[in-house]
């Protein structure tokens, strides 16, 4: 049997990333040890399963294997088993039960295994109503997401969810389907709008579009998710309209979530729009700080790991944006504790995550202030942006403002009509597109716009 030795290639790929990474981050991820290889495989020893999901899906395994492919001629595949390291998770409090199973009790004698329903392939298991911490951010959607979940098709169809990035639209639609899946045996489906084209566009080339058209028409449980991506998609538009009709005149239970309202969406058919605004929308906003604690808190049980209340409300305060940022955080500190195997502390939490907490989004900046900073540059008053004028001097300054305010805080259109005189979403809408305009036709805007967000900024850090 031939004895492969890719160690030298190894060793020469790890000296090159040190010399193109920071040492803190060559020793935060980097500490991987070699074990063997094949012909087409190195395995590589790694301290935990959670170091192993980081490496792998999130960060550095393409860029090993491209260097082991550069070094020597070969596509070669990383394979990571997982070798703790001694007494690791009982220093810091990181334990990992998921690579343990329970030794069986053979005093008991045989017992008859019970069947256990399989996961259903398309949906998260973690996605659950229980696993959803519930705050006055989105009380209203989980409790009609429920409703929803324990009587599909009865009401509220269809729903749509929409809301920014990682406000936990997803696990709500997930969660319908998982709750219906679990407790039925309704056929449930789970897509995103892009997967949904495609199948779509390969089903025409492969003159299979009957399938398709049964595949979904047939559901009794369809989720679409991220139907912002079929804009300006006729096609794909037309044969979710019908597919639409199909399902709702069956009773059938229809879910989408979009990153915005519908009728902010530019490049959709009228006749789709009037079918996702016929049921219920329910929107999602940034978790209060009470609930960002309660996330937190949960993330941290679940990965059994102990991290102090005060490192938790260090980073509530300062992470105001949404659950995703919330999840990356704590998914850096663990790692921090886990690899430079130092326990989590309140000066470690401001080290680590200072990058995060000076993030523009992470400011929670106000939009008293952008109007302040903006009146004062075209000598207006905040009253002025909020009134009722429209003269020039002040509808471009008014127009500026809204721009500005969309674009470095995590404010809704609606929320911000409020805050300019109660005007309604549309007109944020169409103060934005002015702007746009006017910067492709005078290039010399954008650089206003850019020392006006960076007066907003000094003013907001001084504030």
């Amino acid at each position: 049997m031939v004895q492969w030795d890719y160690e030298v290639f190894w060793k020469e790929t790890m000296n090159q990333i040190r010399s193109e990474k920071d040492e803190q981050e060559f020793a935060m991820w980097f500490n991987v040890e070699y074990i063997r290889a094949t012909e087409k495989e190195i395995f590589v020893a790694v301290p935990s399963s959670f170091y192993r999901d980081q490496l792998i899906e999130r960060r550095y395994q393409q860029l090993l294997e491209t260097k082991l492919r550069n070094l020597t001629g070969k596509n070669i595949a990383l394979v990571f088993e997982i070798k703790p390291r001694e007494k690791a998770e009982e220093t810091f409090g990181i334990s990992d039960n998921r690579e343990k199973t329970p030794r069986p009790n053979l005093s008991e004698g045989p017992k008859k295994a019970e069947k256990k329903k399989e996961r259903h392939y398309q949906l998260n298991k973690d996605y659950t109503f229980d696993k959803y911490i519930i705050g006055d951010n989105n009380s209203f959607a989980s409790n009609a997401a429920l409703a929803i979940a324990r009587n599909p098709g009865i009401a509220y169809n269809p729903l749509l969810i929409y809301g920014g990035v990682g406000l936990g639209k997803t696990h709500l639609m997930q969660a319908i389907g998982n709750y219906v899946y679990d407790n039925s045996g309704n056929k449930v489906i789970y897509i995103t709008a892009e997967s949904f084209t495609n199948e779509f566009i390969q089903g025409i080339n492969e003159k299979k579009t009957a399938a398709f058209k049964n595949k979904y028409r047939f559901a009794d449980v369809l989720l679409i998710d991220d139907i912002h991506f079929l804009e300006n998609k006729w096609e794909t538009q037309e044969e979710l309209f019908h597919t639409f009709n199909a399902l709702y005149d069956a009773n059938k239970q229809i879910v989408f979530t979009c990153d915005r309202p519908v009728s902010e969406l530019k490049k959709i058919t009228e006749r789709l729009r009037s079918r996702f605004e016929r049921g219920l929308n329910v929107d999602l906003q940034p978790p209060k700080y009470e609930t960002r604690c309660a996330i937190l808190k949960m993330k941290i049980e679940s990965k059994g790991i102990q991290i102090p209340d005060e490192v938790i409300a260090l980073v509530s305060k300062n992470i105001s944006t949404n659950i995703r940022d919330l999840e990356s955080a704590l998914t850096k500190l663990i790692a921090y504790a886990e690899l430079i195997k130092k326990p989590i502390t309140v000066e470690v939490a401001q080290e680590q995550l200072r990058d995060i907490f000076a993030s523009p989004k992470q400011t929670n900046m106000s939009i008293e202030i952008i109007q302040r900073v903006v009146a004062d540059y075209f000598s207006l008053s905040p009253n002025d942006l909020k009134g009722k004028k429209k003269t020039q001097n002040i509808v471009f300054p008014r127009q500026l403002s809204m721009y500005i305010a969309r674009e470095i805080t995590e404010y809704s259109t609606t929320e911000l009509g409020q805050s300019f005189g109660g005007r309604d979403h549309t007109t944020v809408m169409h103060s934005c597109q002015k702007i746009e305009e006017r910067i492709r036709s005078d290039p010399t805007l954008d650089s206003t716009i850019q020392t006006i967000i960076r007066m907003i900024k000094e003013y907001s850090a001084r504030s």
